[in-house]
């Protein structure tokens, strides 16, 4: 257990002069606020703050910083006031504390308002104050530490947040250690069951191969004295995170593996990370395209070593670091590691290029409205970069993986993304889909006639591009719509024998914006075109008794715009799904997620097919929703015995009775099998299986029994995204 001495040991082994003053007054405020409080695990609560205070120290972070980790609850938790922190701790530690707690107000909530507007919060804090963050992600560190307390529902969202958000959030910032560790703990948690086959695995191979980590680091530091190069040596096994997650990139099983084994070696000068690079060459063979230098090119996140794979005399391949004390400082540490509030500089300051990618994110994601697109590109743009690209000219950008053209010319300006008709990479003409590698050098073709399409999102891979797009997409989805709605309120008026021109000069139509909560009559219009509003329903509001029981005109002989007004949905809602606020929308359920009663599901207003109604987590909801005017909220009808086609595919160890175990696990679990199908190759064997299930209750239970099957090695849930409903 931390104790409040264990702080002041840390602090002072890095700061000797320190305000013990401030920290002790801090401990004994805490301590106070919080007595009587417990946590999940039953431990008193103080103990949370105590060991946010001691990551922080380990952080090497000023007194100021550590004095907000132990306080950092005091408003959230107990009847504290900002003002009285102000009067007892200054304004720093108050607005930072404050921070904190506006960060974590919306903790643990799924819905994706609040979270958006928590990590929004988030963002604009890094920019005023990274300290805010630092105490953030000691907060969360600790809570990932005791998260088996928590029930299990809460227990995987917290999981599943910290992996998609804090863990790449920590990488951004370069902060390896903790972004390692956090990526660990929800591995452990999201997927338990991988996470205890993969380590018995790694420690069974630890277990065989004797001392090879204490041979190599041997081998390695003799070399290094023979060539007289002064250096450090570390071994150790990669993160579960990292090997589990090169297990389902390259398609392998556990018995696969090989490259699990890094070593780090720490050199006083970047000259001696080159010449011990030259060395370990000629030592063992080095492994073609796995030979990276981000001393030269270093990441976006500051970080700098030099990287490669070889392979020993037994064929073990082992990953070799080489890198100098203080690019091994800021590797670990990141941001932390660079002292800028000792300058009175806490946030992205103007001048700093370390910064560069924080502002940009900030003023990209100022522009997006919309919650879940908000959240989706929030979670790529904190990815790491991977991809280094020039201009003519030389200029460097960074891209993620699965970078194309189309992102580079956006990344230039919008104009020129917008008029992209092709690029030359390295001098060649290459198709717009072509993905981009370290050191093309690119150059964008562009044309005053060229528009964007709506295929260009699937080709882009940063969040910039796919925003630029998207607008433009709304943009004239929402002129279109407005036009198409304006002709049939129009037609409609001209039936009923209503003069609009005329109710839209004497402003009588502000009553029926008010009702639908539209500012303005083009919004009306969108909306009727979209097919959210019916025509008739607005022009009835206008019509006489007399012209009503005369009823309107006759239809004209069949047209464009006649077919447009029959498929303004005078149906019946589908009986499993109900529209909010609707009675007479037709849905269906869009055929490339077949989503099932109990879970999360969205509604898209198709032109002149209904509602298609995707699951939430449907691979085709973030391409269509490039216009949140045309989502409607849709909720599962009370549940009737209805069975839903779902498809999974199931990947097994080819192995002689493994598929008859397979379906009769099926089978036992009273689950009709509609279709089947099966490939085999490289030892193993992919199912793909069409079911009739009931409902999300039923297909978590029978995909949790085929996991557990001996030999099944995979089990997922497929999307047919040629099926996307526009």
């Amino acid at each position: 257990m931390i104790r409040f001495e264990d702080i002041l040991d840390r602090v002072e082994s890095y700061k000797p002069d320190f305000d013990e003053e401030l920290l002790q007054k801090a401990y004994i405020f805490s301590a106070r606020e919080h007595r009587g409080q417990t946590r999940s695990s039953g431990e008193p609560y103080l103990v949370h703050p105590l060991n946010v205070a001691y990551i922080l120290a380990g952080m090497r972070l000023d007194e100021t910083s550590i004095a907000v980790g132990l306080l950092h609850d005091v408003l959230e938790d107990t009847l504290t006031t900002k003002e009285t922190l102000q009067e007892l701790f200054g304004e720093a530690v108050a607005e930072l504390v404050d921070g904190v707690t506006k960060i974590s107000r919306y903790a643990y909530v799924s819905k994706e308002e609040q979270q958006a507007e928590t990590f929004r919060k988030m963002l604009l804090a890094m920019v005023s104050d990274l300290r805010v963050v630092l105490v953030k992600l000691a907060d969360r560190l600790h809570n990932m530490r005791t998260l088996q307390y928590l029930p299990e529902e809460k227990r995987l969202a917290v999981a599943k947040e910290t992996m998609e958000i804090y863990a790449p959030i920590a990488n951004r910032l370069g902060m390896g250690q903790i972004k390692h560790e956090l990526e660990d703990l929800s591995f452990r948690h999201l997927h338990a069951r991988d996470f205890e086959e993969l380590n018995k695995a790694v420690e069974e191979k630890m277990a065989v191969s004797g001392d090879v980590v204490d041979r190599i680091k041997v081998m390695l530091a003799q070399k290094l004295e023979e060539n007289d190069i002064e250096g450090d040596v570390h071994g150790r096994v990669k993160s579960m995170f990292s090997i589990w997650s090169k297990l389902r990139r390259q398609d392998i099983d556990i018995g696969q593996l090989y490259d699990y084994l890094a070593f780090r070696i720490i050199t006083p000068s970047v000259k001696d990370c080159y010449a011990a690079l030259g060395i370990i060459h000629q030592m063992w063979r080095p492994v073609p395209g796995r030979i990276k230098d981000y001393i030269a090119m270093p990441k976006p996140n500051f970080y700098q070593s030099l990287h490669t794979t070889v392979v020993a005399e037994k064929g073990q391949p082992f990953e070799v670091q080489i890198r100098t004390r203080e690019m091994d400082l800021i590797a670990e540490q990141g941001i932390a590691a660079h002292w800028k509030y000792k300058e009175g500089r806490v946030g992205a300051h103007p001048d700093d290029t370390n910064f560069l990618w924080l502002r940009q994110l900030v003023e990209w994601q100022h522009e997006i409205k919309d919650p879940r697109t908000f959240l989706n590109s929030l979670k790529i743009d904190l990815y790491p970069d991977e991809v280094y690209t020039f201009t003519p000219k030389g200029d460097v950008f960074a891209f993620p993986r699965g970078a194309t053209p189309l992102d580079f010319a956006f990344r230039i300006h919008t104009d020129v993304g917008s008029h992209c008709v092709g690029a030359r990479v390295n001098g060649k003409l290459v198709p717009l889909r072509t993905h981009l590698k370290n050191g093309d050098i690119v150059e964008i073709v562009t044309s005053p006639t060229q528009s964007p399409s709506r295929e260009w999102i699937n080709m882009v891979a940063t969040s910039r591009a796919k925003h630029k797009i998207r607008h433009w997409l709304n943009a004239e989805q929402k002129n279109r719509s407005i036009e198409l709605g304006r002709k049939l309120i129009e037609r409609e008026a001209k039936r009923y024998k209503v003069q609009w021109r005329k109710l839209i000069a004497e402003n009588a139509l502000d009553g029926v914006l008010t009702e639908h909560g539209l500012p303005r009559l083009d919004d009306l219009y969108a909306d009727v075109g979209y097919g959210k509003i019916s025509a008739r329903s607005i022009v009835e509001r206008f019509v006489t008794d007399e012209q009503k029981e005369k009823g309107p005109a006759p239809e004209q002989p069949a047209g464009v715009l006649q077919q447009a007004v029959r498929k303004i949905f005078p149906f019946s809602s589908s009986a499993t799904i109900k529209v909010k606020g609707y009675d007479d929308l037709l849905t269906y359920l869009a055929k490339c997620c077949n989503p099932l009663p109990g879970e999360p599901i969205i509604g898209y207003v198709t032109r002149g097919k209904g509602v298609a109604v995707h699951s939430a987590n449907c691979p085709n909801v973030k391409n269509l929703m490039f216009n949140p005017d045309r989502e409607i909220g849709v909720e599962w009808a009370e549940q009737r015995q209805t069975q839903f086609q779902v498809e999974l595919e199931v990947l097994i160890e080819d192995r002689q009775g493994i598929l008859g175990r397979v379906v009769s696990t099926i089978s036992n679990l009273k689950t009709n099998i509609r279709q089947m199908e099966a490939r085999t190759g490289d030892g193993k064997a992919t199912v793909e299986l069409v079911l009739e299930i009931a409902d999300l209750k039923h297909l978590e239970r029978v995909t949790r029994s085929l996991g557990s099957v001996e030999g099944v090695l995979r089990v997922d849930r497929k999307y047919n995204i040629r099926h996307a409903t526009a």
